[in-house]
């Protein structure tokens, strides 16, 4: 997931011009404003970043609306926070028309190729280690993030493409200044990244990581999003953009001295002209009257939150003590995870019992196996969601493989109302560490969310790889509604930590009376139907901690952070508050248009 970070736009003339990605002093760049919370009217943008969070906000006060602003967040994005997003990805669009006070989402989910099988990630009878499929050509999906862009704007847009676009080629161009997390996100990715000429010369000049204080510069992005906004998103799926791309994944271009065995992949640009980004029918839950929309398979997102939601109704959360309600909260999950392992996948490929997995009935056979007194031994079987009995689950146990976790997500609101939760992602931290070279994008690796093998032998796993197959997400951008009209908005990233976090936040607001800022910065926990939940330092020291211990919960402790949520919400008296993490990932970036009222 990406990295809340702190960033300045370069407003003045830099001393020396530099070649691409080569960064320059940075005396010349005024600080971008920031703050993780703001209150205001004219509508409201949060995400992690000060300059994507402006461009954004300049759309809004330009007359533009939610959905043109959070296509120019996401672009600005792609430049200033390259290692979690951007145009060699994908995601889901989740938008809320405030005319029809009906909610839409967009699958811009990357594709496998159309020769890819269930064996994509098997080499002489065995998985590859996982980390040999990222950094390959084999991880590489076709990029839907572009057409997601062209698609939203096509839909619910007021602006071009060309127009939404323009502030981040700018950015790209004429720079932003390097802070400590962009310096350390290449630092920790150096061997891989020095494995491509044109990664390491984009984020390695002269052999090592910008220094925080200079200003990065990405030229090769620039004239890739000016030739995107001439061509439109064709350049991409039907012309060079794309001839590049498929180049790049079947030749990798590996540096003869390198050691890497990078294996090529097979995506062709005929995989590229058969994409389509596709409207889908939003998950639906309702929690305590509310109506909380999400995103449907491929993602698990939705349905998974919305389990989880229908389990925990069951429980009286708003007056339970802290440890009970903890208790609950993860005891809901676990039940969750093992659910959406066996049940989800591309719906193109699986049979999905989405209806199912979201009904009271099913949920309520879940409940009837939550103790207030112990915790369940993870990991719990699944249970049969077309057939539920109740308290019975089955004899076969479903863990949760692991999924990369960089991602980002944005939250944009407009003064008509529209709003906007938006997820998208390269998947690992600098995806596959291929950089397409002259285009200044880094490649996803999206492919390796595909189960190598089936995680349970025996049992039909719905997440195996296949011919122009989606593969799982936990993305879970979300939107809830009052009787038809916004109240909040949220989203994070953190791979299949997204839907506890997301959990978390709703939960947070809704039951244990915090403001949607406190329920966001609150220490979090991730139960995933492992036996212990990875959790954050904060929530170990809470007092609470030794309570839920007794009753049997395991915790390993988050290797920093869990998550780096955004969201937006409607307050009674008309104004959006905006809200960003106040300290993950450096802390995020909220702004409104105005103010106060004017």
């Amino acid at each position: 997931m990406p990295a809340h970070r702190s960033r300045t736009t370069l407003v003045l003339a830099v001393a020396a011009v530099l070649a691409a990605g080569v960064a320059a002093p940075a005396t010349a760049a005024t600080p971008t404003p920031k703050s993780p919370v703001a209150v205001g009217f004219g509508g409201a943008v949060a995400s992690i970043d000060a300059d994507a969070t402006a461009i954004g906000t300049q759309v809004l006060r330009d007359g533009g609306n939610a959905v043109d602003a959070a296509v120019a967040v996401a672009a600005a994005l792609g430049v200033t926070d390259p290692f979690s997003a951007g145009i060699g990805g994908g995601g889901f669009f989740v938008y809320y028309d405030a005319k029809t006070h009906r909610v839409h989402t967009l699958d811009g989910r990357e594709t496998a190729p159309k020769t890819a099988d269930e064996n994509l990630f098997v080499e002489n009878g065995k998985p590859l280690p996982f980390a040999d499929a990222v950094t390959s050509g084999l991880s590489v999906g076709v990029p839907g993030t572009p057409a997601t862009w062209a698609e939203a704007l096509r839909k619910w847009g007021t602006r071009s493409l060309a127009k939404s676009l323009k502030p981040a080629e700018k950015l790209a161009r004429d720079g932003f200044v390097v802070d400590q997390t962009f310096q350390t996100q290449i630092a920790n990715n150096a061997a891989r990244f020095s494995a491509f000429p044109s990664t390491r010369s984009l984020y390695l000049p002269g052999g090592a990581p910008p220094a925080p204080g200079t200003v990065f510069k990405n030229p090769d992005l620039a004239a890739t999003y000016a030739q995107l906004e001439r061509q439109g998103v064709d350049a991409l799926y039907d012309g060079p953009i794309g001839a590049d791309i498929a180049k790049t994944v079947q030749k990798p271009p590996v540096d003869p001295a390198s050691t890497l065995n990078v294996r090529p992949g097979k995506l062709t640009t005929g995989d590229l002209a058969a994409y389509d980004v596709i409207e889908r029918r939003p998950t639906h839950a309702t929690y305590h009257g509310l109506d909380v929309y999400g995103m449907p398979a491929p993602s698990s997102g939705g349905l998974t939150v919305g389990e989880a939601l229908n389990i925990l109704e069951n429980f009286d959360l708003k007056h339970a003590s802290k440890a009970d309600y903890l208790q609950y909260f993860l005891e809901s999950t676990r039940f969750a995870f093992a659910d959406r392992n066996r049940w989800i996948g591309d719906p193109a490929f699986v049979d999905v019992p989405a209806r199912e997995l979201l009904s009271r009935r099913f949920a309520d056979s879940r409940a009837c196996l939550i103790s207030k007194d112990k915790a369940a031994t993870s990991p719990v079987a699944p249970a049969d969601p077309r057939h539920p009995a109740p308290c019975a689950a089955g004899s076969v146990v479903a863990p949760t493989p692991y999924e990369g976790e960089n991602t980002t997500h944005l939250t944009v609101a407009d003064k008509w109302g529209n709003v906007v939760a938006y997820t998208l992602t390269i998947e690992q931290e600098g995806g596959s560490g291929i950089v397409v070279p002259g285009r200044g994008f880094l490649l996803n690796n999206e492919l390796t969310d595909f189960s190598f093998t089936p995680v349970t032998p025996g049992v039909p796993d719905p997440n195996l790889p296949g011919p122009g197959k989606r593969p799982r997400s936990s993305m879970a951008p979300t939107i809830v509604l009052d009787h038809g009209r916004p109240f909040f908005a949220t989203g994070s990233p953190g791979g299949a930590s997204i839907i506890t976090t997301v959990l978390q936040v709703i939960l947070g607001r809704l039951d244990r009376g915090l403001s949607l800022e406190d329920a966001i910065a609150a220490p979090r926990a991730s139960q995933r139907n492992s036996a212990a939940a990875q959790v954050e330092q904060a929530f170990l020291d809470q007092p609470e901690t030794a309570d839920l211990k007794a009753r049997g919960q395991g915790f390993s402790t988050a290797p920093a952070e869990i998550g780096a949520a955004t969201g937006v919400e409607r307050l009674r008296d008309g104004r959006w508050l905006a809200a960003a993490e106040p300290v993950r990932r450096g802390q995020g970036a909220a702004q409104v248009v105005w103010p106060a009222r004017w």
